[in-house]
């Protein structure tokens, strides 16, 4: 072997990272560590309650035509599952993303993240694929699967044929209730270091903007408040994505505009707050 000093270059023989992908080695990492808890999987198990017994009303409907006048599978049946599943998305929310950049800041982590070749972008794409995943296994999954789960029993296409918006309709209401309820959590993570913090504030929001909303409806007779509550709001898109007929208490383009208002505000706040950590290391 010859010293060191007389060592010319050597190629290195590995393979190269693409650039963009380094926010999936943060989810998956994320993702392992949340499934390997007992209490996010029974948390999750329970979150499917409500499919199975969806379920179970589609196949009395179908096979037990006495029934069927009272639990049939219509589209409002999907919306209301959908609906159901809000206490669940709440759970998950706070018990997940809580701590996902809070626990980073406690334990200065997020300086050694964006000290490595990791960008803010990357990042938030790692801490935010997590929650896409988790919540939409218990929103657009179980939603898809009741459709396929009706057709299973009914033994033809007859109702999807029938009701074709229900694909997208499922998709973008699921959507809609996960992008907002992730970033909200994740803006709130990166305000604190305690994760115990970030809960009470995320459940203060939710709990004090729909309790000012029904306040405002008493005294003032109208329900136009709604933009006031992410959940109401969320409530009034699902009714007009799902053909729900009714007044609706507040136009749709404002409800858009509330819910887009929302994740703006959200991203702004990740940016500065993220933005805030890369400048000082």
């Amino acid at each position: 072997m010859s010293p060191i000093h007389d060592q010319g270059y050597t190629r290195y023989g590995g393979s190269r990272a693409r650039h963009g992908r380094r926010w999936w080695v943060i989810a998956r990492a994320g993702l392992m560590e949340r499934l390997r808890e007992r209490r996010m999987l029974v948390l999750l198990l329970v979150a499917w309650t409500p499919f199975l017994v969806r379920s179970f009303m589609a196949y009395l409907a179908i096979n037990v035509p006495q029934t069927a006048a009272y639990i049939a599978t219509t589209p409002e049946t999907f919306r209301e599952f959908l609906g159901q599943q809000s206490p669940f998305i709440f759970f998950v929310t706070i018990f997940v993303g809580a701590g996902l950049i809070a626990n980073d800041r406690r334990a200065n982590a997020l300086q050694i993240y964006l000290s490595k070749p990791l960008t803010r972008v990357e990042y938030v794409m790692g801490k935010l694929v997590i929650l896409l995943v988790l919540l939409g296994g218990i929103t657009w999954l179980p939603g898809i699967m009741l459709l396929l789960v009706q057709m299973l029993f009914a033994g033809n296409m007859t109702f999807l044929r029938a009701n074709l918006f229900l694909f997208p309709a499922i998709t973008l209401f699921a959507a809609l209730q996960v992008f907002v309820s992730a970033f909200a959590i994740l803006a709130l993570s990166s305000l604190s270091k305690s994760r115990r913090f970030v809960s009470i504030m995320y459940a203060a929001i939710v709990f004090f903007t729909a309790a000012m909303y029904q306040a405002l409806t008493n005294i003032t007779g109208s329900r136009a408040w709604a933009w006031i509550s992410p959940q109401n709001t969320l409530d009034i898109l699902g009714d007009a994505i799902f053909r729900v007929k009714g007044q609706p208490v507040m136009p749709v383009p404002i409800a858009v505009l509330t819910v887009a208002v929302l994740i703006g505000g959200a991203i702004i706040i990740l940016e500065r707050r993220i933005r805030g950590v890369e400048v000082v290391t």
